[in-house]
């Protein structure tokens, strides 16, 4: 039909010259003017294609008109809801009132709680006793009327005031419609020949191409959109942390090691053997290989004893040790695992040791820290951003994959304060500055807090994270000094990502149902 309606248009306009009413035409298959909206869309169909040959040019007229709605249908048929209660109703001394239910009955509830306000209104019933009677002989349904009205020629002549009352009653709609006048263009033909888009091979072969008429270039339409790939929201917050880090000083430590025993993911962080952390319910635990192999002897024996008996300072925990329990290898839940591996390393001198990249001791000693003034400790501040696994039932803000940003600070005479100003810094530069800190347990930092910033979409504070100075009885068995003293601190990821970005629920950031556009479209994130 499209080349067709095409042809009708060529050939209208060659014989007339011009085309004042596109409603004038009558569309091939019809019988009648194209007068309707959806016919005039047809018809923009065709110019367009027609103008992209330059064959025709066109003017636009917009126009309004209203339609009725199916309430508006069914007045024209059966009279508006006032005139229908006026008719079931008795004239007076006719007959007995009638009460709302039976009125109800007759007509309807909508008709009857619509229709008596407006007849009471017009003045054509009235009240007897407890039922209602005509108050007049006849009426004119004015309403019905103008329905009639709008149906045959879309308006009214009463004027804007009528058609917005009957807007108002949700009885009509308005609707925008358009209609064209319609010129010869400069390459006006009755022929609607496609012009040629390719030259081809066959075309320069016969020559044909002499005497083709090809399409013009468009150098103004816009190309086919790049389907290259999009950095996940995750992987430019993760990045913008890191550069935070790195303009602080740290250095970013090696974490490549998703498989950890539980003598560095726990023992070694002075988490008791018989912690719940440790349960089948909160930790993955690996059945194929199922142990580790054993940590450097000396640093092991130090870590059981102060566990079983105490020690530097502490009476420990009392209880038997398990190699066992210690040997377990699982799935890290936190990234401390690798920072308590790094500790280690850089309390190596301070035990008169040396030790490779590896961790494979070069030189050993007693394992007793130096003389004061010479013990080898160099300050140091590391951090890691990467993934920990926790057995966690999942939730808005819960997975049980995601990832933790943590940073450690070593000194000699740290305080809590120093602490809880560096992480108003580290916050502050990532743009939230409405950071709390709670007290809290943990058994591996002394004293402990908890970190809070508000989500704007959930309307509440969030925990993003935990910090804390770390024990002495984790740090000495190292071969720390007394005087040095470690900050340590995690958040994690994925929640300051949901802050950046509105999102109010994890599983949309992480997962299957993360939508792919959204990744695609996520700005640069600029804390």
């Amino acid at each position: 039909m499209a080349e067709a309606l095409q042809q009708l248009t060529l050939d209208t306009l060659d014989r007339n010259g011009s085309i004042q009413d596109s409603r004038t035409l009558i569309i091939p298959g019809q019988s009648d003017p194209a007068a309707s909206h959806e016919d005039q869309i047809t018809i923009l169909g065709a110019l367009n294609s027609l103008l992209s040959r330059e064959m025709i040019t066109y003017d636009t007229h917009e126009t309004s008109s209203h339609v009725l709605t199916p309430e508006g249908t069914q007045i024209v048929l059966e009279g508006s809801h006032e005139a229908r209660v006026w008719a079931a109703l008795p004239a007076q001394g006719e007959g007995e009132p009638l009460g709302v239910q039976d009125l109800k009955k007759k007509v309807g509830d909508e008709a009857a709680k619509v229709g008596q306000g407006r007849a009471f209104k017009n003045k054509w019933i009235a009240k007897q006793g407890s039922g209602f009677i005509k108050a007049v002989v006849a009426i004119t349904d004015s309403t019905q009327l103008e329905l009639r009205e709008v149906d045959s020629t879309g308006t009214l002549q009463a004027g804007e005031i009528a058609l917005a009352e009957l807007r108002k009653r949700k009885l009509i709609i308005q609707r925008k419609g358009q209609w064209f006048t319609i010129h010869k263009g400069s390459n006006f033909s009755t022929s609607i020949a496609k012009p040629e888009t390719d030259l081809t091979v066959d075309m320069l072969t016969s020559g044909s191409w002499k005497t083709a008429a090809f399409k013009k270039y468009n150098f103004e339409a816009d190309g086919i959109p790049t389907s290259g790939g999009a950095l996940h929201p995750l992987l430019k917050v993760r990045e913008e942390i890191r550069c935070i880090f790195l303009e602080m000083g740290f250095e970013e430590m090696p974490t490549s090691s998703f498989v950890e025993s539980g003598f560095w993911c726990f023992d070694a962080l002075f988490v008791p053997q018989l912690h719940p952390a440790r349960e089948l319910q909160d930790t993955f635990y690996l059945s194929d290989p199922s142990t580790s192999l054993r940590p450097p002897e000396a640093y092991y024996n130090r870590v059981s004893e102060v566990h079983e008996k105490g020690g530097y300072g502490s009476i420990g925990y009392r209880t038997p040790w398990s190699d066992e329990e210690s040997h377990k290898l699982l799935l890290r839940t936190h990234t401390t695992a690798s920072s308590a591996a790094m500790l280690y390393k850089l309390a190596a001198k301070c035990r008169g040791e040396e030790i490779d990249d590896e961790g494979v001791v070069l030189k050993s000693s007693d394992g007793r820290p130096l003389a004061a003034g010479g013990d080898g400790f160099r300050p140091a501040k590391l951090f890691s951003i990467d993934r920990v696994f926790r057995n966690e039932t999942m939730d808005a803000t819960h997975l049980a994959e995601f990832h933790q940003v943590e940073g450690v600070v070593a000194d000699r005479n740290l305080t809590l304060a120093d602490l809880i100003g560096f992480m108003r810094v580290f916050f502050k530069k990532m743009g939230m500055s409405g950071v709390r800190f709670k007290p809290a347990y943990n058994p591996y930092t002394e004293p402990s807090l908890e970190i809070f910033a508000f989500h704007p979409m959930l309307q509440k504070w969030v925990e993003i994270g935990n910090s804390g100075m770390f024990r002495p009885e984790m740090l000495e068995p190292m071969g720390f000094p007394k005087d040095v003293r470690v900050h340590g601190w995690g958040i994690g990821l994925e929640r300051p990502t949901m802050i950046r970005y509105g999102i109010n629920n994890i599983r949309t950031l992480v997962g299957h149902k993360t939508p792919i556009e959204n990744v695609e479209n996520a700005p640069a994130v600029m804390f």
